[in-house]
């Protein structure tokens, strides 16, 4: 069985959430800014503005939705609009269920595993970078987990398909399509030969076209590309459910979460409805076509930006694998005091949260839904202005 060692599970988390951001950086409300940070994740301002109308008394009731009983029918109205409009945004075929669940990414880590592992007690999982390397870790509390390849040479590669180790009775396989930290991407759907899929889209969902039916179960913590903090959604096949542990909780199982349409206790309630203003927005922008339109039209600005430097901006992840929705950049092959310098002459100019994860350093661009081309061209030039202002540092 192939292993994939780094730093343990619990102390890449406690990494994981060291603040990259002080509170005192934060520019005033009152002057423009653009968020191009990895998760939470930039919010479109029309829904902003939308959830700020209706914030104090939601459709007129004189109450905030905030205060809004999860069993009232106006809930139940956000909670199936919600669903339906992510159904036909992705064209989720009538044999699968979508779940909202409380826990975000870490939780749906722990859920697949109680609800996916009983059949065989094994699972196989693709590890080529650091949230897929945390949810193997946390798959390993309920079961024996197959790394179906070993840990990569270097950052960014993901090993030959026909090079993978891949158990016929494994209960499922997981990999995570776009990896946050690293910046890395799979360029195809992995191909289990029946074995059920999952996979994470948490950053890369909504951002291109899918095929559903390719996957058994597809998660996502809708922080990133799809809302706020404190939802994550379940798109499950049918013949998936049923099969949860005993010691699975209540509100993780997908069963139960399905048989009660997702209220079997207080949803997020407030998370939900943002999730679906934010549906509604990439309705009316053009849905999904557009979206990857979009995303293929600012990664590939970026990245020529980046290989048009003559190394003064890199990206090691090889271009097969890079990502379209975050970017890491290093200034100099990681002069930190460039980079640092790059990061402050950028918040003067209004640009936020552009720090790498702590785990690798650096400089992250995240180019999700919500950042606009315009936004984008705004950091273009400021890349190039830097550039030719500190080209002759060091």
């Amino acid at each position: 069985m192939h292993e994939w060692k780094m730093e343990d599970g619990a102390a890449a988390c406690r990494k994981l959430f060291l603040p990259s951001i002080a509170c005192g950086q934060i520019m005033s409300s009152k002057q423009p800014a653009i968020n191009f940070g990895a998760g939470p994740g930039k919010i479109p301002n029309e829904v902003l503005r939308a959830a700020q109308e209706e914030f104090l008394s939601y459709q007129n009731m004189g109450f905030s939705v905030t205060e809004l009983s999860h069993r009232s029918q106006a809930y139940a109205e956000i909670n199936g609009n919600a669903e339906s409009n992510l159904r036909k945004l992705l064209n989720v075929p009538v044999n699968y269920n979508i779940l909202f669940v409380h826990g975000g990414g870490q939780g749906l880590f722990s859920a697949v595993a109680m609800n996916l592992l009983k059949p065989t007690g094994t699972a196989d999982y693709a590890v080529a970078g650091i949230w897929s390397h945390i949810a193997a870790t946390e798959a390993k509390k309920y079961g024996t987990i197959n790394y179906v390849f070993p840990k990569p040479s270097s950052s960014g590669i993901i090993p030959d398909e026909a090079s993978w180790s891949l158990n016929p009775d494994a209960s499922y396989v997981y990999y995570c399509d776009n990896e946050t930290i690293q910046g890395i991407e799979y360029p195809f759907v992995p191909d289990t030969k029946g074995v059920p899929l999952v996979v994470d889209m948490s950053s890369s969902i909504m951002t291109k076209k899918i095929d559903v039916s390719r996957f058994g179960v597809i998660i996502a913590a809708v922080q990133k590309n799809l809302g706020t903090a404190g939802l994550g959604i379940v798109i499950i096949r049918e013949d998936l459910l049923g099969r949860a542990m005993d010691i699975c909780p209540s509100i993780l199982n997908f069963e139960l979460l399905s048989n009660y349409a997702s209220i079997l206790n207080t949803p997020p309630v407030f998370a939900v409805y943002l999730f679906g203003k934010v549906l509604e927005w990439v309705k009316s922008h053009g849905g999904l076509e557009a979206m990857e339109e979009q995303s293929k039209r600012k990664s590939e600005l970026l990245y020529t930006t980046i290989d048009g430097s003559s190394g003064f901006y890199q990206n090691s992840v090889p271009v097969r694998n890079r990502s379209k929705t975050n970017v890491p950049i290093r200034i100099k092959n990681g002069d930190e005091g460039l980079e640092e310098e790059f990061l402050r002459e950028a918040e003067e100019k209004g640009m936020y949260q552009l720090k790498g994860h702590s785990l690798v350093g650096g400089i992250r661009v995240s180019l999700y839904n919500a950042v606009s081309y315009e936004d984008l061209l705004i950091l273009i030039d400021f890349m190039k202005e830097f550039l030719k202002n500190h080209s002759e540092t060091g």
